[in-house]
């Protein structure tokens, strides 16, 4: 099978080994991509990344992530402290306290993020815009 110029250029070396190919279904990559591109992971990294080097309260960024659920905002937090971009910690306190950092890996995913949130609003009008004209299509 031969390769697309996209699944080669994807391939290259990384410092920590070769990079994934996003083509392949099998790729860890479309993982992290599903776990980093969700709205409560920006919303997330941007509080914290606001912070930093500060920790916030769980409590505090649940009042922050305005609409976001105790669970949801618990899963994304596990999952951004499994991928290693956040940090937490644990004051044995009754009830306890939870804090939680942006890793220095994590500081690196703000910068695309943020790009990322101000192109979503910078062109939310014109895709609601294609929506409806989408929806009026259709009717």
């Amino acid at each position: 099978m031969t390769s697309s110029p996209t699944s080669r250029a994807s391939r290259s070396p990384s410092p920590d080994g070769p990079r994934g190919d996003l083509f392949d279904p099998q790729c860890p990559t479309r993982r992290l991509l599903d776990r980093i591109g969700t709205k409560w992971t920006s919303m997330a990294v941007k509080v914290l990344a606001e912070a930093s080097p500060e920790e916030v309260r769980f409590a505090e960024l649940q009042r922050r992530m305005a609409g976001i659920s105790q669970k949801m905002l618990s899963a994304t937090l596990q999952g951004l402290a499994r991928d290693g971009l956040v940090g937490r910690r644990v004051e044995a306190t009754v009830p306890p306290r939870v804090y939680y950092r942006l890793t220095p890996l994590g500081l690196t995913l703000e910068e695309p993020l943020a790009a990322l949130r101000e192109w979503a609003e910078a062109h939310m009008a014109e895709v609601d815009r294609a929506n409806r004209l989408s929806g009026q299509q259709q009717a």
